[in-house]
């Protein structure tokens, strides 16, 4: 996993098209998003009005001064401003208030797509892209692109508006200074367009490192007790350090070409704002127009100016938003699993009769290397199934193709004769009972975690299943009992788990078992007990057990044999050491290490 993450897994990409995507999911939202626009463009417009009523009330008050200050005309033009000005806060105020709105429902439901995607991606993608780099995309991401549509659709529109109202009244009032005003800006432009060109590839490296951060310290924090163990602190904090440092470039690079935008754009406006003064003056003192257009004037070039520093901030979000996008996007276009909706048949698990059979299945996680090869076995309903083999062997890959957690290349698996090609994945996970070696308890009564998913399960039901895994009186041990709360900072431990996991499975009512290891974290008196519990759980059940301790498949029906993908030897216990083959060799070798040890 680290070396994937190092390679950045997450190519290729597509940013043209992932702002379509970004567009389809705004469309729901579009009639409130045009609406808080129109505001932000009306706000806008009632400041642009402004200067032109101050040039009038300047022009009166400097009339005034020589004869008599008309001041009925003051107080009217001084009401027009304030009303504007109001009015101009309201519609702002509303905007803000839809934008808000719309922003959280669209986070919601963009958070709500990739959770729904993540059910429907295929484990292939999970064994090459690190947790935290997907957690990074649910979280980091997103809200990234939540705060941009917020902040910045607004502003943009409110900064164009500004912008292209301000010139308008500019050349209005007198083409020479809005000339003025325009040249003066021309470099301001110019800067910007060659920021957002060089500083965008930085933005996305940011983005991407963010999510590889999150993956070493999810990873080293699952772990964090292998870390102590083997003393890999500083061998940890060498690995986040480098990815920091990375993040640390890419963050400075993107953050230093976007902050040089905000002070040469003020540089801009001032520079354009003293040469209004200075062209407006020397206008001024020959006649050509009123000391009131200057006034006026000077608040138009700064009502031009300011737009372009918006716009350099509304720049810097869009770029940090198009690269969040792009890798939540990235993600959404995943190719996933097979749709089912075609598929009609259907087992129901309370008439399933329980015979699987493999008919020359082949499957390798790459198409250049097979893990099973030809692979054929019959498993008799009611049947006990044992599949041992050394480390690689394909063992565990067989019951994920079984599941249906992975497409075989070739050949058949038939459940009462029906291929798994015709079902669903969930009616497939329906008939079966899986323990793995893995154990999982999620935050929650212990109760809630024996019954999970399962409806209409009694709590006596529950203790019953505890007091046959022999877990009852553990349990009744704790402060609360079957409502004490697992959390991190739960009681149980690893071996207790292992139980708690056999009896949520011996909650489910369903005609197949899988037990994967599911006594490897378990004493020796302990797998004693809980293989007594799994001799209930198989009855009636077709079971399949992979297991590396041999002693504890001993009463199996049948053991199938595995080395590099085949079926090397099959038998009862018995048969198979009489053979004195590769079982008997497995079966003796613990022996001969245990004698050893002692």
């Amino acid at each position: 996993m680290r070396n994937q993450r190092r390679n950045k897994v997450e190519k290729p990409k597509d940013f043209k098209a992932s702002m379509k995507d970004l567009i389809f999911f705004l469309k729901p939202y579009l009639i409130p998003i045009i609406i808080a626009i129109l505001l932000a463009g009306i706000g806008s417009l009632f400041s642009i009005i402004g200067p032109d009523k101050i040039k009038e009330i300047t022009n009166i008050i400097i009339e005034g001064l020589s004869t008599t200050i008309n001041l009925d005309k003051i107080k009217e033009l001084a009401t027009f401003l304030i009303t504007i000005y109001v009015l101009g806060a309201i519609f702002v105020y509303i905007e803000h208030f839809i934008m808000a709105t719309v922003t959280n429902k669209f986070s919601k439901r963009l958070r709500s797509e990739i959770s729904e995607k993540i059910n429907r991606l295929p484990l292939r993608y999970f064994d090459k892209t690190p947790y935290g780099d997907i957690l990074s995309r649910v979280t980091n991401d997103v809200d990234t692109m939540s705060q941009t549509v917020n902040q910045s659709i607004g502003t943009l529109v409110s900064s164009l508006t500004l912008l292209i109202g301000s010139i308008f009244m500019m050349f209005y009032t007198n083409y020479v200074l809005a000339l003025t005003a325009i040249f003066s800006s021309l470099f301001g432009f110019l800067f910007m367009m060659i920021v957002l060109i060089k500083s965008q590839k930085y933005f996305e490296e940011f983005q991407e490192e963010m999510g590889n951060l999150n993956g070493q310290i999810e990873e080293t924090y699952t772990g964090h007790n292998i870390v102590k163990v083997y003393n890999g602190f500083n061998k940890e904090c060498e690995e986040f350090d480098k990815i920091n440092a990375n993040m640390f470039k890419s963050a400075f690079k993107s953050h230093f070409f976007s902050g040089l935008m905000q002070p040469f754009m003020s540089f801009i406006g001032n520079f354009g704002y003293v040469s209004v003064c200075v062209v407006g003056s020397y206008l001024a003192i020959n006649g050509y127009i009123t000391f009131g257009v200057i006034i006026a004037f000077t608040i138009y070039a700064r009502l031009f100016t300011q737009p372009l520093s918006q716009l350099a901030q509304v720049a810097t979000s869009l770029q940090s938003a198009g690269a969040a996008s792009e890798r939540v996007f990235v993600f959404l276009r995943e190719e996933e699993m097979p749709n089912e909706d075609n598929l009609k048949e259907k087992l129901d698990k309370t008439k399933v009769v329980g015979n699987i059979e493999f008919k020359h299945v082949s499957f390798g996680y790459d198409t250049d290397r097979l893990i099973i090869k030809d692979f054929s076995a019959k498993a008799k309903a009611g049947s006990k199934i044992a599949i041992v083999g050394p480390t690689g062997a394909g063992k565990t890959t067989l019951v994920n193709l079984l599941m249906k957690f992975y497409d075989i290349n070739s050949g058949d698996i038939l459940i009462d004769g029906v291929s798994i090609k015709n079902l669903t994945r969930e009616n497939i996970h329906e008939l079966f009972i899986m323990v793995l070696q893995d154990t999982w308890v999620f935050e929650g009564t212990i109760k809630e975690n024996i019954i999970y998913n399962k409806k209409n399960v009694s709590e006596e039901q529950v203790r019953e299943v505890c007091k046959t895994v022999g877990l009852d009186h553990v349990i009744n041990s704790l402060n609360n009992g079957y409502d004490s709360v697992l959390s991190d900072n739960e009681t149980l431990s690893a071996g207790e788990k292992q139980l708690l996991t056999i009896a949520r499975g011996m909650i489910e009512n369903a005609p197949f078992l899988i037990l994967d290891e599911a006594t490897s974290s378990v004493d020796t008196r302990t797998e004693e007990l809980v293989s007594k519990a799994m001799d209930k759980l198989t009855e009636g059940r077709t079971s399949f057990i992979i297991a590396h301790r041999l002693s504890t498949i001993k009463n199996a029906d049948l053991i199938l044999v595995l080395n590099e993908g085949n079926i090397i030897e099959q038998g009862t216990h018995e048969e198979l050491l009489k053979k004195k083959g590769f079982y008997a060799n497995l079966y003796n070798s613990q022996f001969e290490s245990v004698s050893k040890n002692n």
